[in-house]
């Protein structure tokens, strides 16, 4: 780690605060370094050259609060530390904007690997890429077995309308990014409004459920294990099957070589979409018959996420390797979509 302060994150200011709050748990000069792979708020690996821990605290220059709620993150996690859902153990939460320039919390470091690419999969090989998919299937099935009532999350969303609610969001968020003609959006975004389906029962809902936002451990004589479940900005009370739905969403092939955006499916081994669904079915004894429409809504809500991106690079606000071609992408999720959603998720 470098020794250096990183952007956001004060270690002098951070130190003083755990030695008065958490008495004896640093043991000497805190080191840090900014964890890439974050979307939104930042994350910072710490460490006093014996044990390290994680620091979370929302972008620099972040202006909506509301947006990168440290508290709800700290909340959820801390809520779930006593169930079988696997998240870091946290340590504190500090709102008090003037150690770091904003809320922040910390918690325990995690040791395991995200895996975001195919291509960092192939690796394990067939069978332990299989092992890891499903074990991730399993873990959602955890979380959305968790009473939220038990575990003090009982007013933590609103779950009525919430599908509604979604949709609306959306469809406000492509209007924001308007810059060009997109064929078929308006008309999956009215189709996934005519067959709103009625929720089932609400669950704690991670919100951006996927491989590459949890750690999978180190294998030791081949068995891949879950070791947390991370980057819970977007967690509420909802529709459960909004968690599955972006994760078979994730699980099906793009088609496109090279694509900036990507997803795990064409890792050798990888489960196929059927299988995820059966999985979760299996294990959740949920009503899995209206999966399509919650897929296809997963492939709306990244195709407004990526014209977003790509309305921002053409304004210049957006640089770097791979956002040229984002715009390209957005028709492909768009026709995905209106594919899930006519044509159900076929077998295989």
């Amino acid at each position: 780690m470098s020794p250096d302060h990183p952007p956001g994150l004060d270690l002098d200011r951070l130190g003083a605060l755990l030695d008065r709050e958490r008495p004896g748990l640093v043991n000497g000069p805190l080191s840090g370094r900014l964890i890439e792979g974050g979307r939104s708020n930042l994350t910072y690996a710490v460490s006093d050259g014996t044990a390290k821990w994680v620091v979370r605290r929302p972008p620099l220059g972040h202006v909506l609060a509301t947006a990168h709620d440290m508290r709800r993150e700290h909340r959820v996690i801390s809520a779930l530390h006593a169930t079988p859902v696997p998240v870091p153990r946290t340590v504190l939460l500090c709102e008090d904007e003037e150690v770091l320039g904003a809320p922040f919390y910390v918690m325990e470091f995690v040791e395991g690997t995200p895996y975001r690419t195919a291509d960092q999969l192939a690796p394990l090989g067939p069978e332990r890429t299989r092992r890891a998919v499903l074990a991730l299937v399993d873990t959602l099935v955890d979380l959305h077995a968790v009473d939220p009532g038990e575990v003090g999350l009982a007013d933590f969303g609103r779950p009525e309308g919430f599908l509604d609610r979604q949709l609306r969001r959306w469809g406000k968020q492509l209007d924001a990014s308007r810059n060009r003609e997109l064929a078929g959006i308006d008309e999956l975004h009215a189709a996934l409004g005519r067959e709103l389906p009625r929720s089932p029962a609400p669950a704690v809902v991670h919100g951006d459920y996927r491989l590459d936002n949890v750690l999978i451990a180190s294998a030791e004589g081949g068995t891949d294990s879950i070791r947390a479940v991370l980057d819970w900005e977007m967690s509420t009370l909802g529709d459960p099957l909004t968690d599955l739905g972006l994760l078979v969403m994730y699980g099906m092939p793009l088609g496109t070589p090279d694509s900036p955006v990507s997803t795990t499916a064409e890792a050798p081994g990888h489960p196929s979409p059927a299988e995820l669904i059966e999985r979760y079915a299996a294990r959740s004894g949920r009503d899995v018959s209206g999966v399509a429409w919650y897929t296809a809504f997963a492939w709306f809500k990244l195709a407004v996420i990526l014209e977003g991106i790509h309305y921002r690079y053409t304004l210049g606000q957006t640089v770097g390797p791979g956002f040229d071609r984002i715009g390209d992408l957005v028709p492909v999720f768009i026709e995905h979509g209106l594919t899930t959603l006519r044509e159900g998720l076929r077998k295989g």
